[in-house]
């Protein structure tokens, strides 16, 4: 089992998980994080990290998050590993908590 970004991550992209993780399984796309989950060892050190609380053990995922499991897989496969601690979006604080951010996923 691996732990997932979802959505409430897109548009702020908080970096304090990066920090504490000892496998280095996020990865980086424009506005959003992703872990991959091939390389996650489960040791729930990320999560509590995230200030947007965005990170969720895949068998936990919020109810409507569920695909999240599929996207963070794909994405890891195409944005780069990010392993140290960068300022977050500028307006990271006034995206944190909105619903329905999906469709502003910058791929």
């Amino acid at each position: 089992m691996a732990f997932v970004i979802t959505e409430n991550c897109i548009k702020c992209k908080f970096t304090d998980c990066v920090d504490v993780c000892p496998v280095d399984c996020f990865h980086e796309g424009p506005n959003f994080l992703v872990i991959d989950p091939d390389e996650c060892i489960d040791c729930t050190l990320c999560e509590p990290e995230c200030p947007a609380n965005a990170i969720h053990a895949e068998d936990e995922l919020p109810e409507g998050q569920e695909h999240f499991a599929a996207l963070n897989a794909e994405l890891a496969k195409q944005w780069p590993i990010i392993t140290e601690v960068k300022d977050a979006l500028p307006d990271a604080d006034e995206w944190n908590g909105k619903p329905g951010k999906l469709a502003l996923l910058e791929k």
